[in-house]
């Protein structure tokens, strides 16, 4: 089942895509369930099954917005950097890196983005916001976490996600350098477009086998298997939780794979008028114009 986000006339509220593409309304013939997707996922395993039954009979929605599956999360958005082999060598070798030691980081590169730079499918990147010129893109899986808690083990991590989503990791890459951390670089307005969908985990049980693909202006940048990972999912979810509690709705971005615009020579940096267009199988596409 993909969830969505979606606003019309009536309200915004919580729905569902099926398999043809078309929104249909689940609250309509459900009216019991929760109209958010925090609610909706803090209900549980029932209501996920109350939705699931109500895909079938409810109505489908013509001219609705879709918005970020989770405009706000309980906490600033997770996001893990270097965690691609090959991203890792290419982000070493941009001279972007900061002066890190290693090229492949021995335990996870986690850092955060606030809620207000998530944005929904279509919506634009604001580029006037990056002054020098550095704009860069970064498709990734994210992580949706279902069942909360501290110290999840990597046996237990993944009964404890709810589904998937696409974040693209926006960045302004020399104030990433000149602040020698990510959050100045990485959390700017509209830096985290997220959708359009939540795949949940029943329909990705091995999310290994996702592919995620990134085209800028329909040139392919980035084509890889989320089996590429140097930390896999339950690994990511082991090192976040084994201090912080992890709570319904809280959303991991697993990073990026090579093909980023400071792997090319010169970089290819984001331009006004640009789209970047990411899909991951199963789940979607989320594309964004750059304004």
């Amino acid at each position: 089942m993909r969830l969505v986000t979606f606003s019309d006339a009536a309200g915004v509220r919580i729905g569902a895509m099926d398999e043809a593409g078309a929104l249909r309304d689940i609250t309509a013939v459900a009216p019991s369930l929760p109209r958010d997707m925090l609610g909706l996922i803090a209900a549980g395993p029932a209501a996920l099954a109350t939705a699931r039954d109500a895909l079938g009979k409810a109505p489908v929605v013509h001219g609705a917005k879709i918005l970020a599956p989770i405009p706000r999360p309980p906490k600033n958005v997770f996001c893990v950097g270097k965690n691609y082999h090959e991203h890792a060598k290419e982000f070493a070798g941009s001279g972007f890196d900061g002066g890190a030691k290693d090229v492949v980081p021995p335990f996870p590169v986690v850092f955060s983005k606030p809620h207000t730079a998530i944005i929904a499918t279509g919506e634009p990147i604001l580029s006037q916001l990056d002054p020098t010129g550095g704009l860069d893109y970064e498709g990734e899986l994210a992580i949706v976490i279902g069942t909360g808690g501290r110290g999840i083990s990597k046996s237990a991590a993944l009964s404890h996600v709810v589904g998937y989503t696409i974040i693209n990791d926006v960045t302004a890459r020399h104030l990433q350098k000149r602040h020698s951390q990510w959050v100045l670089g990485k959390g700017l307005d509209s830096f985290c477009p997220m959708g359009p969908a939540i795949l949940t985990a029943d329909e990705a049980p091995d999310p290994t086998k996702l592919r995620l693909i990134t085209h800028v202006n329909g040139e392919k940048r980035q084509d890889a298997l989320v089996a590429d990972l140097i930390f896999d999912v339950p690994t990511l979810i082991e090192a976040i939780s084994a201090a912080i509690t992890l709570e319904p709705g809280d959303v991991i971005a697993t990073g990026t794979p090579v093909g980023v615009g400071i792997g090319f020579t010169p970089p290819k940096f984001l331009k006004k008028g640009d789209v970047v267009r990411i899909e991951i199988s199963g789940i979607g596409i989320l594309e964004n114009p750059v304004a």
